[in-house]
């Protein structure tokens, strides 16, 4: 395998807030590959949304990059001029928004949009960034694109504002596409044909594709890969089958446990006691352990180092035995 096109080394991204510096992001490190699908899993307030921010250079005051280092296709993105992040935006990094209207401006027709986003990039008359935009709304599977291309985004669904969404972060065929949780708010059937589209697309075109998002249930069937964070820090990392067959991590295990197919019909719903901590007020050991069936008393002491074994990866001293299923 070639070179990783992103690769994250020890990534912090701090807060300032009155309670104190927030530690949003606590050296997470990742790398990933040319057609691959990274899935960043993880409850709100886990860190796996400024991480994906981050790699953009979204972060804005109070929030600063602290210190690590963000590589894409082995240039250093950290501490690049804005203009120079900006032409990157679009041209070799995407990302889609759980929010479509956080992408499309209402006021503007879709064709004014993504030849605009062509043109800011590459020099091509107008009449070739139209016939380019027509081609991205086809391939992300909207029925007579060149109808849609005359109309603004309140005239869309929001299954199509979404496709859109994915059209114009596509248009460009980015090394990297972040998308942070961009099929929260669909209905289930328009959910999986828009997870299919851009498995689809990743695959032909050779983008990589982190997907963030709290649902274990979508990740099973998009991604090759799977990072669990909680609390700022990755605590489980793996080929996806493995890591949801036999998690390591209690608080993976944890997680798909909760998960309603995994319960009896009828039961009561299993779940993770207690909350998640406050990232101001961290505990001296590990973050999870005040809500870990598996903890002892080390774990309250000194938060744990990644254990590495071939592929996987998990942050503790006492993991779930491999022979344990979910």
């Amino acid at each position: 395998m070639s070179g990783p096109i992103l690769s994250i080394h020890d990534l912090k991204v701090e807060f300032g807030t009155r309670q104190g510096v927030v530690k949003a992001v606590d050296g997470v490190s990742l790398n990933v590959y040319r057609g691959e699908v990274l899935g960043l899993v993880g409850e709100s307030g886990s860190g796996k949304s400024v991480t994906g921010l981050s790699i953009l250079g979204l972060i804005d005051p109070p929030g600063r990059i602290a210190s690590g280092s963000i590589k894409l296709e082995g240039q250093e993105l950290i501490g690049l001029p804005e203009h120079e992040l900006r032409r990157l935006r679009g041209e070799r990094m995407a990302m889609i928004f759980q929010d479509p209207m956080t992408t499309l401006n209402p006021v503007l027709r879709i064709d004014t949009q993504m030849i605009e986003t062509i043109r800011a990039h590459e020099k091509v008359s107008e009449k070739a960034a139209r016939s380019r935009a027509e081609e991205a709304l086809k391939r992300v599977g909207i029925p007579s694109p060149a109808e849609r291309l005359l109309t603004y985004p309140h005239q869309l669904s929001g299954g199509m504002r979404q496709r859109v969404a994915i059209a114009i972060a596509l248009l460009m065929s980015p090394a990297l596409l972040v998308a942070d949780e961009p099929t929260t708010a669909l209905d289930v059937t328009i959910q999986s044909q828009i997870i299919a589209e851009v498995q689809q697309l990743c695959a032909e075109t050779g983008t990589a594709l982190i997907w963030i998002t709290h649902d274990l249930a979508v990740v099973a069937g998009l991604a090759d890969r799977i990072a669990v964070m909680y609390a700022g820090r990755i605590v489980e990392e793996g080929d996806v089958d493995p890591v949801l067959d036999h998690p390591r991590h209690p608080y993976t295990y944890g997680l798909l446990g909760s998960a309603p197919s995994n319960n009896r019909r009828g039961e009561k719903l299993a779940q993770i006691p207690g909350m998640t901590p406050s990232l101001a007020n961290l505990p001296p050991g590990c973050a999870f352990a005040p809500r870990c069936a598996f903890a002892q008393e080390d774990c309250r002491v000194v938060p744990p180092a990644l254990t590495h074994a071939g592929s996987r990866a998990w942050r503790c001293f006492h993991p779930v035995p491999d022979r344990e299923t979910v």
